[in-house]
């Protein structure tokens, strides 16, 4: 090859250097596109705003440091014991006293030793834990009138039907709020409360369940338009062959959720109208950053969503790697002050926060002439104050966790049932997942309420609120 190249004259080794500098050129940007590539196929929950349900196969936890070992299955040490009450003397439906004749060891006369004796509380289910009642509408004739006239049933006989409020409640509960299929709940009723019901009865017992919910689901919905903090999301929801959209929308003391065709800000729109003048916070999904656009809407972006984009930047070539872990380090500083809060003054604290987040927008100006990078910059450009407006909002959390919490429950029910066939099961679904998420923020038992709710519906008066301050 070397005798070869000794042959060739000046032009032709300069144009054999050009193409292969030509050929250099190709193969770096060929690898560069394949290192982007790489990079996108292991985007999980750690470094991208996917979910951790995504994440086909997750990496091994890392290995304890030395000097530290591996955290054992349980109660930590210092952890605080927790114990349940035991029943109060109301709550007891019997009590038994067991009594020794003689001394166990010796045969001896014994006394009473006057301590406290030992006491073993046990809750037991009844043999027949359900009651079976027949409501008789007794007939009367009428000389007069030449009729039979059948004495009217209660409200609540009348619209239960074969089944009652309480057990109707219970249905209702297994099926959404323990996210148990009508299989489950009709071999439960069968099996241990001996009360075998169709799937179609069960069917019916949701319908009269979701009427009993439409006044406080109504209620909430009324209200989230005039809230001064909400938390958004979304996640997709299966109905036969149609993908349609479940958001969350987590105020203070309830949380709603609405399922939808649309996963645009057309929905915000029906839902919080054009005038809304609270904060949302939210991920940075295109629906929010055009609802705040469009009519000036005051949002919070997720500063957990943005430390995963940034992560996501360290994965690529280098100079993307350098201006990622750059930014990094900001964030890093920015939550160091947040969780030192309680040991700064309301001032200092308000100082160090503004300056460290100066530094980061300061920062995120230079980035290197890649994609990835450009669009990080551009997006601190535009809504870089959007994911700072806690810092002048008291009480407004950086992050839309509350909101993801609060829809974990629904993936979770979207996993187990595998979504809705109807409208009707659309209705259903927005109605028991409010009710549970908004008794569990309210510390309200949601069987109590779904009981009070059918109770309510069957004898016709109105249902209970879930606002947190109504009765």
């Amino acid at each position: 090859m070397a005798d070869d190249l000794e042959q060739l004259s000046k032009q032709q080794l300069i144009g054999l250097v050009r193409r292969l500098l030509k050929r250099v050129d190709q193969l770096e940007a060929r690898v560069a596109q394949l290192e982007r590539e790489n990079a996108r196929l292991k985007k999980d929950s750690s470094n991208s705003s996917k979910p951790p349900s995504s994440d086909i196969v997750k990496p091994p936890a890392p290995k304890p440091s030395k000097g530290k070992d591996k955290r054992k299955i349980g109660g930590q040490p210092g952890h605080a014991k927790h114990e349940r009450p035991p029943f109060t003397p109301d709550q007891l439906d019997a009590a038994w006293d067991y009594t020794l004749d003689e001394c166990p060891t010796c045969g001896g006369v014994l006394q009473n030793a006057r301590l406290e004796p030992r006491v073993v509380q046990q809750v037991e289910l009844v043999g027949k834990p359900v009651r079976i009642e027949e409501h008789r509408g007794v007939a009367h004739w009428c000389p007069r009138c030449r009729k039979v006239h059948r004495a009217p049933l209660p409200g609540t006989v009348r619209k239960g039907g074969l089944v009652g409020p309480r057990l109707t409640a219970l249905a209702a509960y297994l099926k959404g709020g323990c996210h148990a299929s009508y299989s489950t709940v009709q071999t439960f009723l069968r099996d241990v409360l001996q009360t075998p019901i169709s799937r179609g009865q069960l069917a019916k017992l949701v319908g009269k369940v979701t009427a009993a919910l439409d006044g406080p689901y109504d209620q909430l919905l009324a209200a989230l338009p005039h809230e001064d903090r909400l938390n958004v999301d979304e996640t997709g929801h299966k109905q036969c062959k149609k993908k349609l959209w479940t958001w969350c929308f987590r105020a203070e003391l309830y949380t709603l959720f609405k399922i939808d065709p649309s996963r645009g800000s057309d929905v915000l729109i029906e839902v919080l109208g054009k005038e809304f003048a609270g904060v949302i916070g939210a991920d940075y999904f295109s629906a929010y950053r055009k609802y705040m656009k469009d009519f000036n809407v005051t949002v919070q972006f997720c500063l957990a969503h943005l430390i995963r984009d940034v992560k996501y930047l360290t994965t690529l070539d280098k100079p993307t790697q350098k201006y990622g872990h750059r930014l990094l380090d900001h964030l890093r500083k920015l939550f160091g002050v947040i969780h030192k809060r309680n040991a700064m003054t309301p001032r200092r604290f308000e100082r160090a926060l503004e300056q460290t987040r100066k530094d980061l927008l300061r920062a995120a100006k230079h980035p290197p002439w890649t994609n990835e990078a450009r669009n990080m910059a551009d997006r601190f450009r535009k809504h870089g104050d959007a994911y700072f407006r806690f810092i002048t909002t008291p009480g407004l959390e950086p992050t839309n966790n509350l909101a993801e919490q609060a829809i974990r429950f629904v993936v979770i029910d979207r996993r187990v049932t595998q979504g809705t066939r109807s409208r009707a099961g659309q209705r259903w679904c927005e109605r028991i997942w409010t009710a549970t998420a908004t008794c569990a923020q309210q510390s309200r038992s949601v069987f109590d309420f779904i009981e009070r709710a059918v109770h309510a519906h069957f004898t016709g008066r109105p249902a209970p609120s879930l606002l947190f301050n109504s009765s």
